[in-house]
């Protein structure tokens, strides 16, 4: 007899109006049930095929005139990624070096546009490289970084981050979503608190772009950057993005001169006089084949649909959840995630004390999780080609490897260190 949770998924399967876009990616393992397009996604057939002529024919056959094209790549990635991924004006974001640096570039810019301010605002769960980098300017500039107490499966709070503000904060520095968990931050909220001050909001998108809406224009974000190389299907390495905000961009001036921000660059003139829209916030050569990745990928979700793209993550994280319910609970696993569809992304992560040899277990089960510290497994579901039945399988094996104590001939995480 065929199990109803079973039946379930190949129902919802079956009316997925995003069903189709599984066979527009490259899969050739069908055994494999892949549960970390939150960290990379699979490769887009477009891509591979345009990665291809951009090699044969164009740098092959065209070479340096290839440039006539290939300059305008960053502008072109992002208006895609603004007006078909983010719900913004094009424009309004840029293709552009790595997600560390863009933030780098963007938190400067802002200190620089509230001086006498010496705060900077950000929490403690917020991901390590932002943290760093908020840290060497604080350490740099001597200022106070407020680093805001958050529940790591929670999520940061809009009254923890209010209680940490006052009007000598000069930049709010948080994610969107939050990695560990997924729990989503109230961008609306929380960027009206900080304009309340006069402080300036910086948002990092890394997990939030490509999976679901963000709400940009709602809330008057100031700043934002994100990555293309998870839910956005860019591939290893791919270059992030950086969002300013139209009326902000003539008034902000990034630290890092570079000629690709110069007006008139082909001049070759002395002395910097960048130009006033967001091309003032690139540096440099822009990365050629890794911009093509990102504006295929960016179109397959255009093309989808963000609202579509949300409304299947929270389906098969709710389907997830249910499975985890009725067969993980038992086994001394614990929700690390917000149950609320409104409060979390397309992944969800699981505690156990033991969650790094079951991942080695699962993994060994060809099924591909993320693990995080401090012991939890994290399942991606990039609703692009993820199906309801992968969720099952996956849990299914997961639940076998529970039940058969497999995972007890894995090493734990401190032999793995060791």
């Amino acid at each position: 007899m065929t199990d109803p949770l079973r039946l379930r998924a190949d129902r919802l399967d079956a009316a997925d109006p995003l069903a189709g876009f599984r066979d527009r990616f490259v899969i050739d393992d069908p055994d494999l049930v892949y549960f970390d397009g939150n960290s990379l996604g699979r490769l887009p057939v477009a891509t591979r095929e345009r990665l291809r002529a951009a090699v044969d024919d164009e740098w092959g056959g065209r070479l340096i005139r290839g440039w006539d094209t290939w300059i305008e790549i960053g502008r072109q990635a992002g208006d895609v990624l603004a007006e078909g991924v983010l719900g913004v004006t094009p424009g309004e974001v840029v293709l552009s070096d790595s997600t560390s640096v863009n933030l780098y570039k963007l938190a400067v810019a802002a200190l620089d546009a509230r001086p006498g301010r010496r705060a900077v605002v950000t929490d403690d769960d917020n991901f390590p490289t932002d943290r760093y980098v908020l840290e060497g300017l604080a350490a740099a500039r001597r200022l106070d970084l407020r680093v805001v107490p958050t529940d790591i499966d929670e999520g940061v709070r809009p009254d923890a981050i209010a209680a940490a503000m006052d009007h000598d904060v000069a930049l709010v520095c948080l994610s969107h979503l939050a990695y560990r968990s997924g729990a989503r931050a109230d961008m609306v909220g929380i960027t009206a608190a900080a304009h309340g001050y006069g402080a300036l909001t910086l948002w990092d998108l890394c997990h939030s772009a490509g999976s679901i809406a963000v709400p940009l224009r709602e809330s008057g974000a100031d700043l934002a950057v994100g990555c293309t190389y998870k839910y956005l299907n860019a591939g290893p390495g791919a270059p992030a993005f950086l969002y300013v905000r139209a009326d902000l961009q003539v008034a902000l001036r990034q630290p890092i001169w570079g000629w690709f921000g110069q007006r008139d660059q082909f001049a070759m003139a002395g002395g910097y006089d960048p130009v006033e829209t967001i091309d003032r916030f690139t540096v440099g050569t822009p990365p050629v084949l890794g911009g093509y990745a990102a504006l295929e990928g960016a179109r397959i979700t255009a093309e989808a649909g963000i609202e579509a793209v949300e409304a299947k993550g929270a389906a098969l994280t709710g389907y997830a959840l249910d499975l985890f319910d009725g067969w993980l609970a038992p086994y001394g696993f614990a929700l690390a995630t917000p149950r609320e569809p409104n409060r979390r992304g397309a992944h969800v992560t699981l505690y156990h004390p033991d969650a790094w040899p079951i991942c080695q277990a699962l993994k060994a089960a060809n099924v591909v999780p993320d693990f995080r510290t401090p012991d939890r497994l994290r399942i991606g579901l990039a609703p692009l080609y993820t199906r309801f039945a992968d969720v099952y399988e996956g849990f299914d094996r997961l639940r076998r490897i529970m039940a058969a104590g497999s995972w007890r001939t894995y090493p734990t995480e401190r032999a793995r260190v060791t």
